[in-house]
């Protein structure tokens, strides 16, 4: 069960102490009865409000499972096809050097350029 926002406590205690402070002064009751089906009433009606309120959407492994594999199929060609034009521009722009490969930087990590 997902944790409450600060905006769902906020209109929540916010209705509760509104509603409250209406039907005691709607019903005028007196009796300690009528104050506890009043606060009764009123928690349930800021529970109701606070439960009612959209909550921030966060992407879940739900919703990223419910992609189509079109979808992943589409996006994982986009990038490699983004990978393959930037080692061909690179291919294009050291073509020209004798030893722009050697094959001593086999070795290094890729990161040393």
């Amino acid at each position: 069960m997902p944790r409450p926002t600060a905006a769902q406590f906020a209109y929540g205690s916010a209705t509760v102490v509104a509603t409250t402070l209406a039907l005691l002064l709607l019903f005028r009751t007196e009796s300690g009865v009528g104050v506890a089906a009043v606060g009764t009433t009123a928690l349930a009606l800021g529970l109701l409000v606070a439960l009612r309120l959209p909550l921030p959407r966060h992407r879940t492994a739900a919703e990223g499972a419910g992609r189509t594999a079109t979808d992943r199929t589409s996006s994982a060609a986009a990038r490699t096809h983004h990978a393959l034009e930037s080692i061909g521009a690179r291919e294009r722009v050291t073509a020209g050097r004798p030893s722009a490969r050697s094959s001593t930087r086999a070795d290094e990590h890729s990161l040393r350029r």
